[in-house]
């Protein structure tokens, strides 16, 4: 029995030095890289590769549906010289700002951006969130950009957003709730407006939003899983109401980053914009940057590569080469 307990503290005594070294190990990694960082003045290193970064977010953004991703909202924070302008991220459908944001919000504000990230289209406590009609949401926009912009002091925000937060419903704020003056594009509250996979001219959900139309089932369709749903289907009245006066505002800078594989809005050239009077249109097609990028629908909003593409919008004079890697359908990279 005393061998059985001896050899049991010299295992103990292994186990603890080799926690020890791992841990000193791990602390000197760490203590170089924050050195490193700390001394180089060299380009803003991409946001981390995860292949298991939209699970990831979605599993969060169930646990917490209605928390802010890390990084975002904090109301103290002061825009800076280098980023006069605070982000405000806006969440797709059935999603929240959790789940869609938890790769984005902390590597922009690690680049020193003002960031906020709200709920909306959903009730609280619901993980599913913007289903809600696009011009009840558009209103939601209209009160959070103005409490950004108190809370701040800056003139104007730059909004970035996915799918639905990319497309019509922030389209519909800049033109019929406030985020414009078309008379006087220099008071715009928005500078630019940044849309991944965004639905801007109508999704068919690579044919279901089309069977759904033929079949006169848009609105049963509708009552179960939210408004939004028929609003962003191809020939909707919210999209003809938007498309009826051009795809843009006078002053506002809109760049689209589409993917060849979405399959929620197909085409995929859908998600393009014409440039009106005053604007300034990027149609940017991922795998033009990037052919090997497999980044569809959802997980192009935890794509690194694409996400690169945001942070060159936000601030095209200080624009980089990207860095391609692994992206995956449904998982990100």
């Amino acid at each position: 029995m005393s061998d059985r307990m001896v050899s049991r503290r010299r295992s103990g005594r292994r186990r603890a030095k080799w926690a020890a070294v791992c841990a000193g190990f791990a602390l000197a990694l760490a203590m170089g890289q924050q050195g490193e960082a700390a001394a180089s003045a060299g380009p803003t290193p991409p946001p981390p590769r995860n292949i298991l970064a939209l699970p990831v977010s979605l599993l969060g953004g169930v646990i917490h549906p209605d928390a802010p991703p890390a990084g975002a909202d904090d109301w103290n924070c002061r825009p800076t010289r280098e980023h006069p302008r605070p982000v405000v991220l806006l969440h797709g459908t059935w999603a929240n700002a959790y789940a869609n944001w938890s790769v984005l919000a902390p590597w922009l504000k690690q680049q020193g951006y003002c960031i906020f990230a709200l709920n909306y289209g959903g009730a609280p406590g619901d993980p599913i969130k913007a289903t809600a009609h696009i011009p009840v949401s558009a209103r939601q926009i209209a009160v959070y950009v103005d409490r950004v912009l108190k809370a701040t002091g800056a003139r104007q925000v730059d909004l970035v957003g996915h799918s639905q937060g990319g497309g019509l419903t922030p389209r519909w704020y800049l033109r019929f709730e406030g985020g414009t003056d078309p008379a006087h594009p220099k008071r715009n509250k928005v500078h630019s407006l940044i849309g991944l996979a965004p639905s801007n001219h109508g999704a068919t959900g690579s044919g279901i939003g089309t069977l759904t139309t033929k079949l006169g089932l848009n609105k049963p369709v509708s009552l179960l899983v939210g408004e939004a749903y028929e609003d962003q289907l191809v020939g909707s009245e919210v999209n003809r109401t938007l498309d009826r006066d051009g795809d843009t505002q006078p002053g506002v800078h809109y760049t689209v980053i589409a993917t060849r594989y979405d399959e929620v809005v197909t085409p995929y050239y859908h998600q393009f914009l014409t440039a009106g009077p005053g604007a300034k249109v990027d149609n940017i097609t991922l795998q033009d940057i990037c052919p090997q990028d497999k980044s569809e629908h959802l997980s192009v909003a935890a794509d690194s590569n694409a996400l690169q593409l945001v942070s060159n919008a936000l601030d095209p004079a200080h624009a980089q080469p990207v860095r391609c890697g692994l992206s995956l359908p449904v998982l990100g990279g």
